[in-house]
């Protein structure tokens, strides 16, 4: 078959000439072509146009200048610019290893597959690559996780976490996809039920760099599976609760300072609205704010309203404390779950309702073909 090989990247100019290096010697014979995608703060992208140069198949590179949608929305870009239907996504750190990519060929060759997942957890896989102990229990926890969560789905998936697959672009509809953060393979596994094979591999040390995962990208994977099973509302319902329990911190934490309630309920209030607010945009709703005007614009009519809210909620609050002698902390509380239905309708509706046709959130910033004699625009 003829191939694409999709290598997302940010900040990996010292991978590049030996990914290239081995792809090369490992698919030596075949027709293929290699897609970077990267969102470089460094010197990657003149990186990858040096080594294009002299390399003796088709190399392109996508740089963006804003990264939307992390990992997962370089991989969707991708695909798009692919010009292959068998599209290969692995990582630049040279931790899947090429050699390993015939294999995943021959297993999707045999016609009976949409997807061939190289797997960690499969029999005769290895995870040996992981920086240490809590990453490889973290990472187990989280499969299992997921796979509770899409049982049928995942059926015949040991490894859905992992960044290295082989994709018949034909089987999904690239526009539903909605990706966030590392997880693109969860994204598109959830999204359709799809014909998996699995090929086993030993997750490899890094050839050179740093681990690109943060607590922040926990958060995303948690938010995405939320939206994946549950839809949107659940992902607002994490962050609602994230900040009510902030907030009830905060308003306990001032109250034992010896500040009155409603003072302390103010002070939390003002606090969480600001804070919610910021993972409303960049975990809820991160794939609707292209649409929606300025961030400033959504600032003001979030916070807005969640200011009147609080006027209405606390005075609320007052009487449950004052008249039915409820503790203040439950009192707060049971406001705040009120709320949350009226908070969720006005932000979908309201905050990121789209304001007209912008560009596309999969369209790159800037395309270039970069090895020359070869014509792969996409």
């Amino acid at each position: 078959m003829d191939l694409s090989i999709i290598v997302p990247t940010f900040n990996e100019g010292p991978n590049v000439d030996e990914l290239l290096r081995r792809l090369g010697s490992a698919l030596d014979g075949r027709v293929f072509e290699v897609v970077f995608v990267d969102d470089s703060t460094d010197d990657t992208p003149a990186v990858i146009a040096a080594a294009a140069a002299s390399a003796p198949f088709p190399v392109r590179l996508i740089h963006r200048e804003t990264a939307t949608a992390g990992l997962g929305g370089a991989v969707v870009e991708g695909f798009r610019a692919a010009t292959s239907r068998w599209c290969l996504v692995m990582d630049g750190d040279l931790q899947h290893p090429p050699e390993d990519v015939p294999r995943m060929i021959a297993r999707a060759e045999r016609g009976d597959v949409d997807v061939v997942v190289a797997s960690r957890y499969a029999s005769g896989g290895t995870s040996t690559g992981l920086a240490d102990a809590t990453r490889t229990a973290v990472s187990r926890v989280s499969t299992s996780l997921t796979k509770a969560m899409f049982p049928r789905k995942l059926a015949g998936c040991s490894d859905p976490m992992t960044g290295f697959f082989l994709l018949d672009t034909d089987a999904v509809d690239l526009d539903a996809l909605r990706p966030r953060g590392f997880k693109i393979l969860l994204e598109i596994l959830a999204r359709r039920q799809l014909r998996i094979g699995e090929v086993p591999f030993d997750f490899a040390q890094r050839f050179a760099g740093d681990s690109k995962a943060t607590f922040t990208q926990g958060v995303r994977f948690l938010t995405q599976l939320a939206m994946l099973r549950f839809g949107r509302m659940s992902a607002f319902a994490l962050v609602g609760g994230f900040g009510a329990i902030a907030n009830l911190v905060i308003m306990w934490g001032l109250i034992r300072l010896g500040v009155d309630y409603l003072p302390a309920a103010v002070a939390a209030s003002a606090i969480t609205i600001i804070t919610n607010f910021f993972l409303l945009e960049y975990l809820v709703f991160a794939d609707m704010r292209s649409e929606s005007g300025r961030m400033w614009s959504r600032f003001a009519k979030s916070t807005t309203f969640n200011g009147l809210e609080a006027v209405v909620r606390i005075p609320v609050m007052s009487i449950l404390v004052e008249g039915a002698h409820i503790p203040a902390v439950l009192a707060a509380a049971l406001t705040l779950i009120a709320a949350f239905v009226l908070r969720f309708m006005f932000h979908a509706l309201v905050v990121y309702a789209p304001r007209g046709a912008g560009r596309p959130a999969s369209e790159p910033e800037t395309a270039a073909a970069v090895s020359p004699g070869h014509t792969l625009e996409p």
